[in-house]
């Protein structure tokens, strides 16, 4: 689980809007449809290893 202090400030790395966490998915940036990877409860804020978000 990523912390929610850490949630609250974080910002997407390549349009630096808001971001929001999904457990099964990871960070998800609405308006870059990017998706970070978390790992070991450590949030991957690099636009390289960004996925596009699949509906």
């Amino acid at each position: 689980m990523v912390d929610k202090e850490l949630l609250e400030i974080l910002a997407c790395p390549k349009c630096k809007g808001e971001v929001r966490y999904e457990k099964d998915k990871g960070i998800i940036c609405e308006h870059c449809k990017l998706v970070y990877p978390v790992r070991d409860d450590i949030p991957v804020m690099l636009i390289d290893e960004a996925k596009p978000l699949s509906d």
